[in-house]
């Protein structure tokens, strides 16, 4: 395994509660069969998703979240349409996809490990998913090439800087090599914030898919759940040209999502649970500073970095 990979110490035994309010087995059942058969419905028309209209997409992607059990609510700023965007977001769970397409579809980043996922991984390589080689340092420059031209092209395309998923009470910091993406191709950063609650208001860490968590194990969990809610927060967009380079573009962006009074609150609740901190200046677990793979500066996206 490469010493730069990302990679978070949240693991389902550890961090992820159990289900504590249950839904009946067959409600369960019937949103885990609604679930499937919106998964396949979107991959036998994947070939042909790009002439469907994006409000198609959002209510699919709506419909999917809804279909398990969860509620959602958006708040914030209004994304704007019509134009390249790059949205960044912190990463909890497989739900974070279908919550950000509802908020503007866009296409996605994922690591190339999802194309090996049965029925989803399918899916996703059809519907124009940009995946991303973590193992391979010296790809990372085609790959910031590939998502700028996209952006370029007024096309959205949606990241998890984190790099991998946390489980939500604790959680990681924001690679900057994607940012440079949006600096190339002079297009706006959407912060957006993503929270999981219980019925009760508490934050919930039902829907994380960490570790070696099951995707099944994951799935069955969250529709087995009673009154679990999706947060969805659009903060306000960093305009182009108002950060100098990827590695205060990407602070901004962390500090919008990660930071302030929710950054604290999530902090203090990893402690209560014990889940794992956060990681602070960070050093991964080979020891070596975790902005390795950020170091270096390049003038083309093509150029290796060093």
């Amino acid at each position: 395994m490469s010493v730069w990979l990302p990679s978070a110490p949240c693991t389902p035994r550890a961090c992820v509660e159990a289900t504590v309010s249950l839904t009946a087995v067959p409600r369960a059942v019937l949103r885990l069969a609604a679930v499937v058969v919106l998964v396949l419905v979107a991959v036998v028309l994947a070939p042909v998703g790009g002439w469907f209209p994006s409000r198609v997409v959002r209510s699919w992607s709506r419909a999917v979240v809804r279909a398990a059990g969860v509620r959602v609510r958006v708040t914030g700023t209004t994304v704007p349409a019509g134009t390249g965007l790059l949205l960044v977001a912190n990463h909890i769970s497989w739900l974070d996809i279908p919550l950000l397409a509802g908020v503007r579809p866009a296409r996605m980043l994922a690591k190339a490990e999802i194309r090996r996922w049965p029925v989803a991984g399918t899916l996703v390589a059809r519907g124009g998913v940009l995946f991303i080689d973590r193992d391979r340092l010296r790809a990372l420059p085609a790959t910031v090439a590939v998502i700028a031209d996209a952006l370029r092209a007024g096309r959205a395309v949606a990241v998890f800087p984190e790099g991998s998923t946390w489980c939500g009470r604790a959680q990681g910091h924001f690679r900057r090599a994607v940012f440079q993406a949006a600096l190339d191709a002079r297009a706006p950063v959407q912060p957006v914030r993503i929270r999981y609650r219980d019925r009760a208001g508490e934050a919930s860490t039902v829907a994380a898919f960490v570790g070696d968590d099951p995707l099944l194990a994951s799935l069955w969990r969250v529709v087995s759940a009673r009154g679990l809610v999706a947060e969805v927060e659009v903060l306000p967009a960093l305009a182009p040209g108002s950060h100098p380079d990827r590695r205060a573009l990407a602070a901004a962006a962390a500090a919008r999502v990660l930071g302030g009074p929710y950054g604290r609150q999530v902090i203090a609740a990893s402690g209560r649970h014990g889940c794992p901190p956060g990681p602070g200046p960070a050093v991964d677990a080979g020891g070596r500073a975790a902005e390795f793979a950020d170091r270096g500066r390049w003038s083309r996206p093509s150029e290796e970095l060093r």
